[in-house]
């Protein structure tokens, strides 16, 4: 009984195992590429293209929820106006991409019945 159990273990003869091991191994290391890393590196590139198309008089949210509009650019920072015509200077990675998409998004009529 066990010889029976070591043998099962061993796998087939003549080292296939190694390369259907090799093979799996390749295909987790593509799958991975294609639902993590690649989403993530298009994401980044979207991100940033609207990042650097943001001009003065736009309407932003900051991550942490800042409403404001854009007064000054500047190569790393931004300077908006908030309520109350204060000022405040942003580094241009605190906006949110999708709550400022969000804000500046035309609104759609409710339909009625």
């Amino acid at each position: 009984m066990q010889t029976l159990s070591i043998l099962l273990q061993a796998g087939p003869p003549g080292g296939a195992g190694g390369a259907s091991t090799l093979i799996m191994i390749g295909m987790m290391v593509i799958v991975f590429y294609f639902f993590m890393i690649r989403p993530q590196m298009k994401k980044a590139k979207t991100e940033k293209q609207f990042k650097e198309t943001i001009k003065e008089g736009d309407k932003i949210i900051t991550i942490g929820g800042v409403h404001g509009k854009i007064l000054e650019v500047h190569p790393t920072t931004f300077i908006i106006e908030v309520e109350g015509k204060n000022r405040l200077k942003i580094e241009k990675t605190a906006i949110s991409m999708d709550a400022t998409r969000a804000l500046n998004a035309p609104e759609v009529p409710a339909k009625t019945k």
